[in-house]
């Protein structure tokens, strides 16, 4: 079923959110100060992708500096992101086909606004949410 699901959501809606965490990505990655969000953009990318089997933990060692990172986040390229998955999940909801894609959009409508301090792991692994990097 998730591979179903994925594939569906790689053809309606992950790629182009895919592209467009990846083009904020570059934009961010043009400065030293940006390569941080560079690299957690590539990872929502990544994760925007291929959604279904995977979740987004928070990661219990990230602190202030994760906290202050999201804000400037938020600024630059989160609200934009944010809106691209709420109009995206509203346009999915439209057909009951479209209805758990577009709930699944709606999900991902926090974590593009405060990426930092995220983790991706696998669903089945029952001891990626106790794991430390």
């Amino acid at each position: 079923m998730r591979l179903l699901l994925n594939i569906i959501w790689l053809v309606l809606c992950g790629f182009w959110m895919a592209v467009g965490y990846a083009f904020a990505g570059v934009l961010l990655a043009i400065t030293i100060i940006g390569i941080p969000f560079a690299i957690a953009s590539f990872r929502m990318a990544n994760f925007a992708l291929w959604p279904f089997g995977r979740r987004l933990v928070d990661e219990p060692a990230s602190g202030t500096f994760a906290a202050i990172g999201n804000i400037i986040w938020l600024v630059l390229a989160g609200w934009w992101l944010a809106l691209g998955h709420i109009f995206t999940g509203l346009a999915l909801c439209v057909t009951i086909i479209g209805i758990p894609l577009g709930i699944a959009n709606f999900k991902l409508v926090p974590v593009s606004l405060m990426p930092l301090g995220k983790r991706i792991v696998d669903a089945d692994d029952p001891y990626a949410f106790m794991r430390v990097r």
